[in-house]
């Protein structure tokens, strides 16, 4: 692994960052654009790609800069055409990331941090503990990564949702980052109505977001409308209330003018009742919302089972006739483990 300990991650500075540096050492300040461009439109993460540069400027930036890289550890391709990679960064941690297949079109689950403090016991990711943040440039590494296998399979990366590894919001500003270089036009030039944020319900932030303006979609994991179930199944919930998160997303919509999506994964015995159903269309009733039913995917050792279909049909039906909107998300790529929940970073202890 090459020493960086001298160096700057160059994904991290700014244009005039980079045009300052570049003028300091006698270079014209117009090769911070070239520089720029190579970055984050191209997405290249090694300055001998800059064939626009003299030798002598990408050596100078080699031995300056550095690139916070990701490498695929391992890739694995589940039946139905979804691709989980393990990335490693470079400080030999892993996080995983997920290219699934639509129709003529591609979808990419990111991770936003190393691990989970959150510890949802339905998440394989929670039961890895909380190790760093993702950089901006790791996030948006991941994209970049993603859209060029969608395009040597011949289809355009058209969605991108944060649902991987992480919970987003508690990285905020890496996150934000990466969406803004994700959706600039001297970036990726992607619309941001394409991207979704899924969050486990801080209220704070989901403020903040308002505040900010964003206009990418946000989706919120809810997966019971009833607070002794919800702190049971998300222990965030004792710090994050559902009136809480109900007011914050109040102020969301009444800001942005866009209407959440609340994530619901059923649960056999835990959350798939009538009753539950109930709960939820009258939660439900405070904000415009849609709902995406989620079907659960084994992790090992949870102790959770799949809600058995007439439960779910009964649950759905009950929403759909309290006029609710309701889809139901099939997963994909649960036989390699790269479905909602069940990333873990299993390969790990290969390394």
């Amino acid at each position: 692994m090459a020493d960086t300990s001298n160096k700057k991650n160059i994904r991290e500075e700014s244009l005039r960052d980079l045009s300052d540096f570049l003028t300091a050492q006698g270079e014209k300040a117009f090769r911070a654009k070239q520089i720029w461009q190579w970055i984050w439109q191209r997405g290249v993460t090694d300055f001998a790609e800059m064939s626009n540069l003299s030798k002598a400027t990408r050596e100078l930036l080699s031995r300056h800069y550095f690139f916070d890289s990701l490498f695929p550890q391992q890739v694995q391709t589940a039946s139905d055409g979804t691709e989980k990679t393990a990335w490693r960064l470079t400080d030999g941690e892993i996080v995983e990331s997920v290219l699934i297949p639509g129709n003529q079109k591609f979808t990419v689950c990111v991770s936003s941090q190393v691990g989970c403090q959150l510890g949802c016991k339905f998440c394989a990711t929670g039961t890895l503990g909380f190790k760093r943040n993702l950089t901006a440039g790791e996030i948006f590494e991941q994209v970049v990564r993603a859209q060029q296998a969608a395009e040597a399979q011949g289809q355009p990366l058209s969605n991108i949702v944060f649902m991987g590894m992480g919970e987003p919001l508690l990285n905020y500003e890496q996150v934000l980052r990466a969406i803004e270089r994700i959706t600039a036009q001297d970036g990726l030039a992607m619309s941001p109505y394409r991207i979704t944020v899924s969050t486990a319900g801080i209220p704070e932030k989901i403020r903040q977001l308002a505040d900010d303006g964003v206009r990418f979609n946000l989706a919120l994991s809810l997966h019971a409308a009833k607070e002794t179930t919800r702190t049971f199944l998300m222990p965030v919930n004792k710090a994050y209330p559902l009136s809480e998160i109900a007011g914050s997303l109040k102020y969301f919509v009444e800001k942005t003018g866009t209407r959440p999506t609340f994530e619901y994964l059923l649960l056999k015995d835990i959350n798939d009742s009538l009753e539950d159903a109930k709960a939820l269309a009258l939660y439900c009733r405070q904000f415009p919302i849609k709902i995406n039913i989620i079907e659960y995917n084994n992790v090992e050792g949870s102790g959770f089972h799949h809600s058995p279909d007439k439960n779910r049909d009964a649950f759905i039906r009950f929403l759909e006739g309290c006029n609710m909107v309701v889809n139901v998300r099939r997963s994909k790529g649960k036989d390699i483990d790269a479905a909602c929940g069940q990333l873990a970073g299993k390969q790990e202890s290969n390394l």
